[in-house]
Protein backbone atom coordinates (compact mmCIF):
# COMPACT_ATOMS: atom_id res chain seq x y z
CA UNK A 1 0.00 0.00 0.00
CA UNK A 2 1.53 3.13 -1.02
CA UNK A 3 2.16 5.79 1.60
CA UNK A 4 1.12 8.87 -0.76
CA UNK A 5 -1.53 9.59 -3.31
CA UNK A 6 -0.87 9.48 -6.94
CA UNK A 7 0.10 12.38 -8.70
CA UNK A 8 -2.42 13.79 -11.30
CA UNK A 9 0.38 15.67 -13.71
CA UNK A 10 -1.77 18.93 -14.61
CA UNK A 11 -2.37 19.16 -18.93
CA UNK A 12 -0.45 22.44 -20.09
CA UNK A 13 -2.73 24.36 -23.03
CA UNK A 14 -0.42 24.81 -26.38
CA UNK A 15 0.84 28.32 -27.37
CA UNK A 16 -1.96 30.29 -29.42
CA UNK A 17 0.43 30.71 -32.31
CA UNK A 18 1.55 27.54 -33.11
CA UNK A 19 -0.73 25.27 -31.15
CA UNK A 20 2.31 23.69 -29.78
CA UNK A 21 2.95 22.24 -26.31
CA UNK A 22 6.28 22.67 -26.35
CA UNK A 23 6.42 26.00 -27.09
CA UNK A 24 4.36 26.84 -24.27
CA UNK A 25 6.48 25.23 -22.06
CA UNK A 26 9.54 27.42 -23.58
CA UNK A 27 7.08 30.36 -22.46
CA UNK A 28 6.08 28.81 -18.89
CA UNK A 29 10.40 28.22 -18.12
CA UNK A 30 11.08 31.86 -19.44
CA UNK A 31 8.82 33.73 -17.81
CA UNK A 32 9.87 35.90 -15.00
CA UNK A 33 7.64 37.62 -12.35
CA UNK A 34 4.64 36.05 -13.92
CA UNK A 35 4.94 38.25 -16.54
CA UNK A 36 3.83 35.87 -19.63
CA UNK A 37 2.95 38.25 -22.10
CA UNK A 38 6.63 39.59 -21.85
CA UNK A 39 7.75 36.13 -21.87
CA UNK A 40 5.56 35.44 -25.24
CA UNK A 41 6.98 38.07 -27.33
CA UNK A 42 10.41 37.20 -26.94
CA UNK A 43 9.85 33.89 -27.89
CA UNK A 44 7.45 34.61 -30.66
CA UNK A 45 9.79 37.51 -31.83
CA UNK A 46 12.98 34.96 -31.15
CA UNK A 47 10.83 31.99 -33.96
CA UNK A 48 10.19 34.88 -36.39
CA UNK A 49 13.87 35.93 -36.83
CA UNK A 50 14.72 32.02 -36.71
CA UNK A 51 12.36 31.97 -39.70
CA UNK A 52 14.19 35.26 -41.46
CA UNK A 53 17.21 34.01 -40.94
CA UNK A 54 17.47 30.35 -42.43
CA UNK A 55 14.21 30.76 -44.71
CA UNK A 56 12.75 27.51 -42.89
CA UNK A 57 9.98 26.50 -40.41
CA UNK A 58 11.03 27.84 -37.19
CA UNK A 59 9.10 25.08 -35.29
CA UNK A 60 11.25 22.56 -36.99
CA UNK A 61 14.27 23.82 -36.09
CA UNK A 62 13.26 24.48 -32.51
CA UNK A 63 12.34 20.74 -32.85
CA UNK A 64 15.81 20.21 -33.94
CA UNK A 65 17.30 22.11 -30.84
CA UNK A 66 15.60 20.63 -28.37
CA UNK A 67 16.47 17.14 -29.80
CA UNK A 68 19.71 17.85 -29.82
CA UNK A 69 19.94 19.30 -26.11
CA UNK A 70 17.88 16.25 -24.60
CA UNK A 71 19.86 14.29 -22.10
CA UNK A 72 19.48 10.71 -22.24
CA UNK A 73 21.55 9.79 -19.09
CA UNK A 74 22.10 11.58 -15.90
CA UNK A 75 24.24 10.85 -12.81
CA UNK A 76 21.87 11.08 -9.09
CA UNK A 77 24.14 11.01 -5.87
CA UNK A 78 23.54 7.30 -4.45
CA UNK A 79 24.68 6.85 -0.58
CA UNK A 80 25.95 2.80 -0.32
CA UNK A 81 27.51 1.71 2.97
CA UNK A 82 29.15 5.66 3.85
CA UNK A 83 30.10 6.46 0.30
CA UNK A 84 28.58 8.62 -2.12
CA UNK A 85 28.54 6.87 -5.38
CA UNK A 86 27.28 8.82 -9.11
CA UNK A 87 25.22 6.33 -10.32
CA UNK A 88 24.06 7.02 -14.16
CA UNK A 89 19.99 6.47 -14.66
CA UNK A 90 18.49 6.67 -17.80
CA UNK A 91 15.74 10.30 -18.22
CA UNK A 92 12.65 10.08 -18.65
CA UNK A 93 10.79 11.90 -21.39
CA UNK A 94 9.16 14.47 -19.61
CA UNK A 95 12.11 15.33 -17.51
CA UNK A 96 14.29 15.34 -20.75
CA UNK A 97 12.18 18.05 -22.69
CA UNK A 98 12.18 20.01 -18.86
CA UNK A 99 16.12 19.81 -18.50
CA UNK A 100 16.55 20.84 -22.39
CA UNK A 101 14.14 23.86 -22.12
CA UNK A 102 15.88 24.76 -18.60
CA UNK A 103 19.37 24.36 -20.00
CA UNK A 104 18.63 26.39 -23.24
CA UNK A 105 16.67 29.36 -21.44
CA UNK A 106 19.60 29.39 -19.19
CA UNK A 107 22.68 29.57 -21.53
CA UNK A 108 20.48 31.87 -23.48
CA UNK A 109 20.45 34.23 -20.50
CA UNK A 110 23.95 34.10 -20.23
CA UNK A 111 24.92 35.04 -24.08
CA UNK A 112 26.60 38.56 -24.69
CA UNK A 113 24.12 39.56 -27.51
CA UNK A 114 21.79 42.72 -26.67
CA UNK A 115 18.50 41.77 -26.03
CA UNK A 116 16.95 38.03 -24.77
CA UNK A 117 15.29 38.20 -28.29
CA UNK A 118 18.84 37.82 -29.82
CA UNK A 119 19.85 35.62 -26.88
CA UNK A 120 17.26 33.13 -27.29
CA UNK A 121 17.67 33.37 -31.46
CA UNK A 122 21.04 32.70 -31.20
CA UNK A 123 21.04 29.87 -28.61
CA UNK A 124 18.03 27.99 -30.74
CA UNK A 125 20.09 28.14 -33.79
CA UNK A 126 23.36 26.91 -32.38
CA UNK A 127 21.64 24.06 -30.60
CA UNK A 128 20.30 23.06 -33.83
CA UNK A 129 23.19 22.96 -35.52
CA UNK A 130 24.46 20.78 -32.34
CA UNK A 131 26.85 23.46 -30.92
CA UNK A 132 26.27 26.26 -28.63
CA UNK A 133 26.59 25.84 -24.80
CA UNK A 134 23.38 23.98 -24.15
CA UNK A 135 24.66 21.09 -26.65
CA UNK A 136 27.98 21.03 -24.25
CA UNK A 137 25.61 20.84 -21.43
CA UNK A 138 24.39 17.52 -22.77
CA UNK A 139 27.79 16.14 -23.96
CA UNK A 140 29.26 16.49 -20.25
CA UNK A 141 26.53 14.86 -18.48
CA UNK A 142 26.93 12.41 -21.01
CA UNK A 143 30.46 12.04 -20.54
CA UNK A 144 29.82 11.90 -16.50
CA UNK A 145 27.28 8.93 -16.77
CA UNK A 146 29.71 7.31 -18.83
CA UNK A 147 32.55 7.59 -16.74
CA UNK A 148 30.43 6.28 -13.43
CA UNK A 149 28.98 3.39 -15.33
CA UNK A 150 30.98 0.86 -13.04
CA UNK A 151 28.57 2.23 -10.13
CA UNK A 152 25.52 1.37 -12.45
CA UNK A 153 24.48 -1.38 -10.24
CA UNK A 154 23.54 0.70 -7.46
CA UNK A 155 20.69 2.11 -9.59
CA UNK A 156 16.88 1.07 -7.94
Amino acid sequence: MPRHRLIIKKSINPDPKYADKTISKLINILMNNGKKSTAENIVYSSLEKIEKKTKEDPLKIFKKALENVKPSVEVRSRRVGGANYQVPIEVRSERQTALGLRWIRNYARARTERSMINKLTAEILDASKNRGASCKRKDDTHKMAEANKAFAHYRW
